[in-house]
């Protein structure tokens, strides 16, 4: 049996690995998401899709657990993302930069299972970094 703060930390593992194949065992089947860049999928191919769009853009994402708080079936983190811009993202061509913004993630956490992710990314600082 995990924790919620081990499920946690394996949910950032998995982003780091780039093996989202572990969404299987660590999210409901009808997760709820909403990433960083303000995109909705829903349910676990939803997410994989999000998550193979993402680092196919920036292929050495990382997520940086900055500050997680953890209160019942909640968990609120907020990571840092960094990364090189390899692949074309919103209207944006790949840039070659290495960027760097700030996210909070709300987790709900079900039977042992991500039920759903809301995250805030910060997009302002982001589309700065890719369009200067």
């Amino acid at each position: 049996m995990m924790t919620n703060r081990e499920i946690v930390s394996a949910y950032y593992q998995m982003w780091n690995e780039k093996d989202f194949d572990k969404a299987d065992k660590l999210c409901d089947e009808d997760i709820r998401f909403r990433g960083s860049l303000d995109i909705t999928a829903n349910g676990i191919e939803g997410f994989k899709e999000y998550a193979q769009m993402l680092t196919k853009a920036f292929p050495n994402l990382y997520h940086a657990i900055e500050i997680s708080v953890f209160e019942n079936d909640m968990a609120a983190i907020y990571v840092t993302y960094s990364g090189t811009h390899e692949g074309k993202i919103f209207d944006y061509e790949p840039t070659g930069r290495r960027i760097s913004y700030s996210g909070a993630s709300f987790i709900h956490i079900k039977n042992e299972k991500i039920y759903s992710i809301n995250i805030l990314g910060d997009l302002n600082s982001l589309h700065k970094q890719l369009s200067s």
